[in-house]
């Protein structure tokens, strides 16, 4: 039995002689009421008997977490729960003894201790510990004196937590020799309670409501993940559908499974269990989930492996069976949350595995030429500390994380931290606020592609059961903040739509675009699998690689600002559908929704080649034009008996002679350059159509744009 435990058995039995103000269980401080006496200290001596056994289970389980976790402090997730069936079968026992004398400290000690480890925000956790070291300051130990200062903080009462976290302080420097809390813990609380009180002196502008009776249950509902487009929510729930239908021995909750749900309008669908295929009769929760919606990653427990990563996709209407990640991602040690870039080729995650630089740290993976993850790197001590970080989330944006930690500037527990990376480097981890972060952990937070909404699970009051998943709304900083309390912030259940809901949003969001719509066959209309190539036209280089769903067609590209982009839509048998997105860097969030129709390779059809591009008022082909011109001879090649005509287009400024012109000269441009690539010049044939066949009106940039292009049609076939 190590000091710790001693020290604290060794408390519940010394209290009796503590102090004139503690009444102790004794005749003579009770003399009329012997037989009410006896029943009280019946019932004491059975609710100590059980409180000490949840004590012992406690205590070890902490010890084991903190031989595993070097580096304090704790928070109350680490070990929540440990004792509880102990702790409430001692409960009703004390709370007996209690109504008989509600002023021994020995008693107030023991049912704070319960409080605060059932339920650490209930008041009654302050009420018994306080009155436990009122009655009896000079003996109740750092133990009670921390417990009642992280009560406090808990309950945002920083300056009470202030004070007791420096009185068990003294009493640490004054008992040196039987330290039983790391010194570094009290003095890391002190500045946790100093960032929460200027924090929750300025809180952020935003709104939460509960995602509603759609997602949210009386079982625990948390580790959300949301398309970019917020379309659709992947989450964690212990319900009693789980599969398998397996429950915890040591707390009675149901084994967790993967959920999902999809968003129309305003709406959630109710949310449908993943299935077997998906979910295993043991535990599987969800760890990250592609911007597209597309790729799953899941959360195993092995005892052998201590977690780790599985992944599942998306093909068709059906989820693949979980594909255990490769070395380079799972370890020996315990792998928990991943997400993906927008691109695919880069995969973050957070591991406690050996070499780190603290307790847990985030990685990353790039993929080789193989498509393999390949060596784990770690992010770095900009994101990373000696405390655990967790929860990491890469926004579609491509440089924005956002993670949870114990470390940096936080208000206690786990708090969620937003670092932007520009050219290679990460910037210094900002606190995303109250009320976001509070004094107790908040992890797993994700943010839509517009960046006006997160998403988090928490046990806020006013909602369904035990964990919920509610929606941030950001409201920017622009105007006068709300008059904000805990009771406006939340919307209630029935109403999960905030009453806040007709203010404009003003902030403007992630610098990007999404592009998301449907692929289909432009005479039947029926949904296509097509590859979808992502392409800097700058660096003529392809960026990524997608498909749309084959059974819906589906697909969802993220584009971040800072680039122009070449977007290539290709299928067997098909024309190629091109489409360009030139964003500067400058470029506001945007979600533009585009269905493409492709065509089939038929006499006839036309396509526009909106990635040729030519210098100003010439018909000298642009570099950033090769990565175009080269799937047109890639369809050229793969159908040798083509032959199609080059037309070229211009607005209706200049002359209908100049414009005639230029339109022919740009025309023959490409064709020299197919012919320069061995394409039969009898095949090919130019033609200049000046301002004649517009697309679009003149009276805009937007329209003379569209109308400034070059077009191929099949001629014969």
């Amino acid at each position: 039995m190590n000091s710790f435990f001693k020290i604290l058995i060794c408390v519940i039995f010394l209290y009796s002689s503590a102090s004139a103000q503690s009444v102790e269980f004794e005749k003579a401080n009770f003399p009329d009421k012997k037989d009410l006496l006896k029943e009280a200290k019946k019932a004491l001596e059975e609710g100590k008997d059980a409180f000490v056994l949840g004590r012992k289970e406690y205590q070890f389980i902490l010890d084991e977490y903190v031989n595993v976790h070097t580096y304090y402090p704790v928070s109350r997730n680490d070990y929540r729960h440990a004792g509880d069936i102990y702790f409430k079968q001692a409960n009703p026992f004390l709370l007996k003894a209690q109504e008989f004398n509600p002023n021994n400290a020995d008693l107030n000690y023991m049912l704070g201790f319960i409080s605060f480890n059932i339920n650490p925000q209930s008041p009654d956790a302050i009420k018994y510990l306080e009155k436990a070291y009122t009655l009896s300051p000079q003996k109740v130990p750092e133990d009670g004196v921390y417990l009642l200062a992280w009560a406090d903080q808990i309950n945002l009462k920083w300056d009470d937590a202030i004070k007791y976290y420096q009185i068990a302080l003294n009493m640490l420097s004054v008992n040196a020799k039987d330290n039983v809390i790391p010194t570094a813990d009290i003095t890391k609380k002190i500045e946790e309670c100093k960032t929460g009180k200027k924090q929750v002196a300025n809180p952020q502008r935003i709104f939460v409501d509960n995602l509603g009776a759609a997602i949210n249950t009386n079982y625990p509902e948390y580790s959300a993940f949301i398309t970019a487009d917020e379309s659709m929510i992947a989450f964690t729930a212990c319900r009693n559908t789980t599969t398998g239908g397996k429950t915890d021995g040591d707390n009675g909750g149901y084994f967790e499974d993967l959920y999902i749900s999809s968003r129309k309008g305003k709406e959630w669908a109710l949310a449908q269990n993943f299935g077997p295929i998906v979910n295993s009769e043991d535990h599987d929760a969800t760890a990250g989930l592609s911007s597209d919606g597309t790729i799953l990653f899941v959360y195993k427990f092995k005892e052998k492996d201590g977690g780790d990563i599985y992944v599942s996709n998306l093909v068709g209407a059906s989820w693949t069976k979980p594909e255990h990640l490769n070395k380079n991602i799972n370890s020996r040690g315990h792998e928990s949350s991943v997400s993906l870039s927008y691109d695919g080729k880069r995969l973050y995650f957070v591991s406690d595995r050996e070499g780190g630089l603290g307790d847990r740290d985030i990685y990353y993976s790039d993929k080789d030429i193989k498509g393999e993850w390949g060596p784990a790197v770690n992010a770095g001590p900009v994101l990373n500390t000696k405390y655990a970080e967790e929860g990491v989330f890469i926004h579609p944006d491509g440089k924005t994380i956002y993670f949870s930690s114990k470390g940096h500037n936080n208000m206690g527990g786990f708090d969620i931290f937003k670092s932007v990376n520009n050219n290679g480097i990460w910037s210094e981890p900002e606190n995303l606020g109250y009320p976001i972060n509070g004094p107790d952990d908040d992890v797993f937070f994700v943010i839509s592609g517009s960046g006006h909404h997160g998403y988090f699970a928490s046990s806020k009051q006013g909602g369904f059961g035990d964990k919920d998943i509610y929606k941030i709304t950001f409201l920017g900083p622009e105007k006068q903040p709300l008059l904000m309390n805990e009771d406006n912030l939340l919307a209630s259940v029935t109403a999960p739509v905030s009453e806040f809901k007709a203010e404009k949003i003003e902030s403007v969001g992630p610098k990007m675009t999404i592009l998301k719509g449907i692929i289909s066959d432009e005479q039947t209309k029926q949904p296509l699998e097509a590859t979808i190539e992502l392409v800097d036209n700058t660096k003529n280089e392809v960026i990524a690689v997608f498909k749309s769903n084959s059974t819906t067609g589906k697909y969802l590209v993220s584009l971040p600002s800072g680039k122009n982009y070449g977007i290539a839509v290709k299928k067997d048998g098909y024309l190629f559908h091109s489409e360009n997105f030139d964003l500067p860097a400058s470029a506001n969030f945007q979600e533009v929704e585009k269905n493409i129709e492709l065509k089939k390779i038929d006499i006839g059809k036309t396509i526009t080649l909106r990635n040729i591009f030519f210098d100003f008022d010439k018909a000298t082909i642009r570099p950033e034009s090769a990565n175009e011109l080269d799937r047109l001879i890639k369809l050229l090649t793969e159908n040798p008996t083509l032959k199609i005509e080059l037309g070229s287009h211009t607005d209706s400024k200049g002359s209908d002679d100049y414009n005639q012109k230029l339109s022919q000269s740009r025309s023959q441009s490409v064709v020299t350059y197919l012919i320069g690539k061995g394409i039969s010049g009898d095949r090919l044939v130019a033609k200049g159509y000046g301002e004649t066949v517009p697309v679009a009106g003149n009276d805009t940039e937007e329209g003379r744009q569209l109308n400034r292009r070059t077009d191929f049609k099949i001629l014969s076939k």
